[in-house]
């Protein structure tokens, strides 16, 4: 048997999966992950910079020069 692994975009997309399966009486498991700690500390911290006027804005064009 294969193992098919979704990633819906959206509350309502992982409903539709959830009732679907459900009505075909499929059998499945919901693993939810949690995102690193560190990695999430990384994120806070880069947002209070940008809020406190720390960020630098680069136009799309200025990317490759």
């Amino acid at each position: 048997m294969e193992t098919l692994i979704a990633h819906p975009a959206s509350k309502e997309q992982m409903n539709a999966l959830k009732a679907f399966m459900k009505a075909l009486k499929v059998d499945f498991t919901i693993e939810k992950k949690e995102y690193n700690p560190q990695f999430v500390a990384k994120i806070e911290k880069s947002r209070q910079e940008i809020k406190d006027g720390k960020g630098v804005i680069i136009a799309v064009e200025d990317l490759w020069k």
